[in-house]
Parts: C-alpha cells; sequence; structure tokens
C-alpha cells in the first residue's frame, strides 16, 4: 500500500482504541478481537492520529517532542503499514 499523501489526516479507525497500557508498560492498541501491543515509535505516532492534523503537522510534532529530524519517510512507511492493517484511516 502506498503511504498516505503529506496534506491527509490520519486517525486511529473506528473499531480501535488506542490506549496506554500499564501492565504492558506500552500503548496498545484494542479491538473486539483483540490487542496489539505497539512499540514506542508506533505509540508515539497513533497518539497523535487524532484526524484533525495533517502527516505534516504530525512529523513536525514529533522531530519538536523528540528533538530530531528527518522523520518523514519513517512515519509515512508505518502509516502505509497501519492503512494495510486497518489501523489507520483518513479523515
Amino acid at each position: 500500500m502506498n503511504p498516505p499523501a503529506v496534506e491527509s489526516r490520519p486517525r486511529v479507525a473506528a473499531g480501535f482504541r488506542l490506549q496506554w497500557e500499564p501492565a504492558q508498560e506500552c500503548h496498545v492498541l484494542l479491538y473486539p478481537e483483540g490487542m496489539v501491543k505497539l512499540n514506542q515509535s508506533a505509540g508515539e505516532i497513533l497518539k497523535r492520529c487524532d484526524g484533525a492534523k495533517d502527516v505534516n503537522a504530525i512529523v513536525s510534532d514529533l522531530e519538536d517532542s523528540f528533538g530530531t529530524t528527518g522523520l518523514r519517510d519513517d512515519v509515512l512507511a508505518f502509516l502505509a503499514i497501519a492503512m494495510q492493517q486497518r489501523w489507520v484511516e483518513l479523515a
């Protein structure tokens, strides 16, 4: 699947709920059939996918939060996978 356009506004898809799971010490995606345990990068990206921010804003926020640059390609690659898994949809 192709990555979303940088102007698109991703959000966690209907049927999924993103939450911090203290017992797992990570973000998880809950859905009726189970749970997906996310690594730190995936959790940080998905918690910014609110349907209001576009991909450029998400990348900027991540780069500001972690004091780095050059995250755009990694964020787009993750979002392409998340869309293929149907974890993310475009607002």
